[in-house]
């Protein structure tokens, strides 16, 4: 009896799952360097599972920092060709205080998978892989359309190896279109498209004051505090109404169209719901002139991550330190180019530093914001796929996170992104008790498994001059 992709995924959706809190269980940090060996284990266990599955051409690609899993399947001639993308890192699980059960032991509690890394990147991507398993072993070993996949180790860090490898062997991922499933619905059962991304620079301040730390009593009062100076520096980057001050920052913004703008009204959005359940403040804060929408993901951003120096332990200790710095960020919107936003940050700094201190701003990492348009024939598929299985229309958004790589796909590969996400807002990425609905999971393997086939009943677009 010959069963169905769908019926296979539906008949196998306690394995999947299982394998999946294996892939969890694994603590793989790239940010810590303690966890080296265990973001390496990590990608040795998906270019094994890659090739049971019956991908081809499977291996690591070594880069400074982790290492990359490449593999493809190409034997569907005339078909289009899939890039499909996912990052296998997590964050850090801090403060593990926080956490109702321990961050790498994947619980169930409420319909929902909770675990480091369950949405954001490892149960998304692995829905790509049992959509591969499904049509391989429903249809002899063979998929309706030719594919390739790399998968990172360093999303969480910056990206710098995947961007330098798109960069330097274009031809190593040849395809037509990208799938990237990193994003979220924008609201339960609500099936949703990210058509764009807010771009960021995130930057490092270094503020140098005396050529030692001082007592502060006997130093108090002539030395300068690089901490105050960079506090001092901070404050002016922002008015009180959430502006940013920086000169020429706003004159590349492009704003949303009027059809785009009229969507986002449609959407079920309730910003005092957001204020209470998502943010948890007593109120919101940001340009009052712009819907809190508009805010997220159509306005460019200014934040302080955080500011170590000085003495931060126990106790107290009256030192005046030497050296104190602060990690900044600015969330990028259309038309801002990265690179020129970073030279009007930086030169901002340096006309604001207060008189005794030294500056210098470091560029750690950046991305240029993107839109992807809606008509292409890949979207179309997407959408169509995601009705299917959700029952409702598809509704398109923008982000106001940032995923490099769709710039590198863009600007390297010359193809559009797909960008099909199945987290929930309130899934906690990034924070303690990150989580996955489980029946997001099964449906998004689903979803995966229909644009396939629609894609594959397309033909390859002719080659591009």
């Amino acid at each position: 009896m010959t069963t169905s992709p769908i019926e296979f995924a539906r008949d196998n959706q306690t394995r999947f799952l299982s394998e999946l809190k294996n892939l969890l269980r694994i603590p793989s940090i790239s940010t810590l360097p303690e966890n080296r060996a265990h973001v390496r284990h990590c990608a040795q266990v998906l270019a094994s599972e890659l090739k049971r599955i019956g991908m081809e051409h499977i291996s690591l690609v070594e880069t400074d920092g982790h290492p990359l899993v490449i593999a493809d399947w190409l034997h569907a001639p005339g078909k289009p060709t899939c890039l499909c993308y996912g990052h296998y890192d997590v964050q850090p699980p801090d403060p593990l205080e926080e956490w109702i059960s321990p961050p790498f032991e994947p619980t169930e509690r409420d319909g929902n998978l909770y675990a480091r890394g369950a949405v954001d990147d490892k149960g998304q991507m692995y829905m790509h892989l049992k959509a591969f398993e499904s049509l391989m072993r429903a249809n002899k070993a063979r998929l309706p359309l030719n594919v390739r996949v790399i998968l990172e180790g360093e999303e969480e860090v910056g990206g710098e190896g995947i961007a330098k490898f798109v960069r330097e062997h274009p031809e190593k991922l040849k395809a037509d279109f990208a799938l990237i499933s990193d994003t979220e619905m924008f609201a339960p059962g609500l099936p949703t498209l990210c058509v764009g991304l807010r771009g960021m620079i995130y930057t490092e301040i270094e503020a140098r004051g005396a050529a030692t730390d001082l007592h502060s009593g006997m130093y108090g009062g002539a030395a300068p505090n690089p901490l105050i100076a960079l506090c001092q520096i901070i404050a002016r980057l922002k008015d009180p109404e959430g502006r940013i001050t920086i000169p020429g920052i706003y004159e590349d913004v492009v704003p949303p169209s009027v059809e785009e703008l009229a969507a986002w009204k449609s959407l079920p959005f309730s910003a005092e719901e957001f204020q209470r359940n998502e943010v948890g403040a007593t109120e919101l804060t940001g340009e009052p002139e712009f819907s809190v929408l508009e805010r997220l993901w159509s306005r460019p951003t200014l934040e302080v991550h955080g500011m170590p120096g000085g003495f931060t332990g126990a106790g107290a200790k009256t030192v005046i330190p030497a050296r104190a710095t602060a990690k900044v960020s600015m969330r990028l919107v259309p038309n801002m180019d990265a690179a020129r936003v970073f030279e009007k940050f930086s030169a901002y700094i340096s006309s604001i530093c207060p008189a005794g201190i030294k500056v210098n701003v470091r560029l750690i990492h950046s991305a240029d914001p993107m839109v992807i348009r809606t008509g292409n024939p890949y979207i179309q598929a997407a959408t169509g796929a995601m009705r299917e299985v959700f029952g409702r229309e598809t509704v398109f958004v923008r982000s106001g996170g940032s995923i490099p790589i769709v710039g590198d796909f863009e600007h390297n590969l010359h193809i559009p992104s797909v960008m099909m996400g199945f987290g929930l807002p309130d899934d906690n990425l990034h924070a303690p008790n990150e989580k996955f609905k489980i029946a997001n999971f099964h449906n998004g393997i689903e979803a995966i498994i229909r644009f396939f086939e629609g894609v594959g009943a397309m033909s390859a677009p002719a080659p591009r001059p």
